[in-house]
């Protein structure tokens, strides 16, 4: 069965808003290493792996054998009524990477139900429902993440079962602060939390949730320490930090392990999902242990932290650690973005190119300087006809977003480098 057909199917049955890459969407059929195959035939250089998720990359003995094992047990569930030993030693290993002191550790599937788990947590802590995020920021497609989210195309409804205020800072590109200096920079964005907290809530606010760097809103970011300066403002109301590492964690910023620790802070909670798995649905909070036990009702989760995901988690959180891949984040994401820069130099179509570690993004603009979405599109489309797979975000649709596997090679980055040339 081709494309075309299963696409026709694809129509008949999903939601309409169930978003599909490419004018001629494809299946990805098989992989290995950086590199997709599709259904048809033609193989490509992945340079969005599943939106950050293949972390490790396609085909990975010590993942797939270690999945294997479990497999042959045919203990594939058993629900969190029961011990289970991967996910007490996956525990055990985010808590001590986290930072966070007397961690604990709760999984859930996904990104979006962690968010949802952090809210609850921080709600029921601080016994109020107002919540403090930012502008142009993305947690998820649940209730509550959607309330948080704040990015109109991916804000579904505006209902809600929290209270939020939102302040300026991730998106800088397009900020009224935009021509400040770095200290400038955050010296204003500070004031505006002040100001929004103070005029916006009550003042008993839960928490702020906030992505060190902004993914669905084309991989934007603030300058470093400005988390720094505003967790010292929260701290003066009492009000939890949570950041949403969903993107941001495991290395793929090169600097640090966590996105956050560029800010020099340690957060309340921080919420992960995605690269941990490396294709596995699995996602999870790590917070203070009085935050963590501050429900007072019985709760569970079925599917979250069951054995065959916390048992590939384990094996790519070792296999990242021991392959010290957040070192060859560090080196190719460098290369990388020089490369963009160099090629952007001439082209006044790219509007700016950022990004930390391989997580890049580069903002198409018109000749006005205003969004060009178009333009985006035409780079999607244009980097797969040449065999490379990269994706797409921002606030106005006009973003491309590299975020490979994590070890990709330097000859790998040269061919993405090539064909991103070639296209824009």
């Amino acid at each position: 069965m081709g494309h075309e057909e299963l696409l026709a199917r694809h129509r008949a049955v999903m939601p309409d808003w169930m978003a599909l890459y490419y004018e001629q969407p494809i299946e990805l059929a098989s992989a290995s290493g950086r590199r997709v195959t599709d259904r048809e035939g033609r193989t490509y250089l992945d340079f969005f792996a599943g939106i950050l998720t293949n972390a490790v990359g396609y085909d990975v003995a010590e993942i797939s054998d270690a999945i294997r094992s479990q497999l042959s047990t045919g203990v594939l569930h058993s629900s969190t009524l029961y011990l289970i030993r991967s996910q007490v030693e996956l525990a055990e290993k985010i808590a001590e990477l986290s930072g966070i002191p007397d961690a604990k550790v709760f999984f859930t599937n996904s990104g979006t139900e962690a968010n949802e788990t952090a809210l609850m947590l921080a709600t029921q802590f601080r016994r109020s429902d107002q919540v403090l995020a930012l502008r142009n920021s993305y947690h998820g497609r649940a209730f509550a993440t959607v309330a948080i989210t704040g990015n109109r195309g991916w804000s579904a409804s505006s209902l809600s079962p929290v209270k939020v205020s939102w302040v300026h800072g991730g998106y800088r590109f397009r900020s009224p602060f935009k021509g400040l200096s770095d200290a400038d920079y955050v010296k204003a964005c500070v004031a505006d939390l002040r100001e929004v907290i103070e005029t916006t809530t009550a003042g008993d606010v839960a928490c702020m949730i906030a992505e060190p760097i902004q993914g669905v809103g084309g991989f934007s970011s603030p300058p470093d320490g400005l988390f720094g300066a505003f967790k010292e403002v929260l701290d003066e109301y009492g009000i939890l930090f949570v950041s949403d590492e969903v993107q941001t964690g495991w290395g793929r910023t090169g600097e640090h392990f966590w996105g956050i620790q560029s800010h020099g802070v340690t957060p309340d909670a921080m919420t992960f999902a995605k690269g941990l798995g490396n294709g596995l649905a699995i996602g999870g909070v790590v917070a203070r242990g009085d935050l963590m036990d501050c429900l007072t009702a019985n709760s569970l989760s079925t599917f979250g932290g069951n054995p065959i995901a916390t048992t590939g988690a384990l094996a790519t959180l070792n296999y990242l650690l021991d392959h010290d891949l957040q070192a060859n984040a560090a080196k190719l994401g460098e290369r990388l973005i020089d490369g963009l820069r160099d090629i952007a130099a001439d082209r006044p179509a790219v509007g700016d190119v950022r990004g930390k570690g391989l997580m890049i993004g580069i903002e198409l603009v018109g000749a006005d300087g205003a969004p060009d979405a178009a333009r985006a599109v035409a780079v999607l489309e244009g980097t797969r006809e040449r065999g490379l797979l990269v994706g797409k975000g921002g606030l106005y649709g006009n973003v491309i977003r590299l975020a490979p596997p994590m070890t990709l090679t330097e000859d790998e980055v040269e061919e993405a480098l090539g064909i991103l040339e070639d296209v824009l």
